[in-house]
């Protein structure tokens, strides 16, 4: 497997996602401690780590589903809004997909791919539906259009999850452990689509405990202990050589299995 050297090709312009000394606390628990981060453009970055690491917070402090106590948080050089529409738009940018998939349940699959561009991007309807047929191919479930989720398995429901995200033509994509909720065999159908996603050059944030993605898709590996980025590095170095304690003994537990 080559590395990929994506920060390489995009040096010199303005980092896509900026965070800067951002802190949080859940009541006496500080979930983040003063993390500083650039994503570049085009660059897949894996969040790694023990549970109750922080990981999935940081990833929700990018598009504001958690506040931040302090620091900051920038968006294509602009700081994320506080509330309201700014902060709605904002959220069109920068694309989500759950643990547990968040489709309504009440729509078709069409109908959750559509709804978000007619009513935040204001796409004509024929628009929106075409877009989303598309991304609905793409991802490997067009059949599955007039159906509901609960009609579909979970490793369909999480890929229109992804078309529904995509639908928004966001910056950057937010993946907090989007297979941990999917039976073993419907694990690897969402990581293609992931990986098809990062070879055309998306911006990807991916809290998750499937290794091989890891190792495979990303350009850079963070490893997070107790709020903190305690290390990172490509995954070929960090897989093969950690440098911290807390890195080798987390991956000697999870490798050797």
């Amino acid at each position: 497997m080559t590395e990929k050297t994506v920060t390489d090709s995009v040096a010199g312009s303005t980092p896509l996602v900026v965070l800067n000394g951002v802190d949080k606390h859940f009541g006496a628990l500080h979930v983040l401690q003063d993390v500083n981060l650039e994503i570049a453009r085009g660059e897949v970055v894996v969040l790694i780590g023990p549970s109750g690491s922080g990981k999935s917070t940081l990833c929700r402090t990018i598009n504001r589903l958690e506040t931040v106590d302090s620091g900051t948080v920038l968006i294509d050089g602009r700081p994320l809004p506080a509330e309201g529409r700014a902060l709605a738009q904002l959220r069109a940018e920068v694309g989500m997909v759950f643990q547990n998939f968040n489709l309504f349940a009440h729509k078709t699959v069409l109908e959750n791919v559509v709804l978000g561009q007619v009513k935040v991007r204001k796409v004509k309807r024929p628009e929106a539906e075409a877009t989303a047929r598309e991304l609905l191919d793409r991802v490997g479930v067009g059949a599955q259009a007039d159906k509901y989720p609960a009609q579909l398995s979970g490793g369909q429901q999480q890929r229109v999850a992804i078309a529904r995200a995509l639908a928004m033509k966001p910056k950057v994509m937010l993946f907090d452990e989007p297979t941990s909720a999917l039976d073993p065999e419907m694990v690897n159908e969402v990581l293609e689509v992931m990986r098809s996603l990062a070879a055309e050059g998306m911006t990807m944030v991916v809290v998750t405990h499937e290794m091989g993605f890891a190792r495979s898709a990303a350009n850079r590996v963070l490893f997070m202990a107790d709020g903190r980025i305690v290390e990172e590095n490509t995954p070929e170095a960090f897989f093969t050589a950690p440098r911290t304690d807390r890195a080798k003994d987390f991956l000697s537990k999870i490798l050797h299995h």
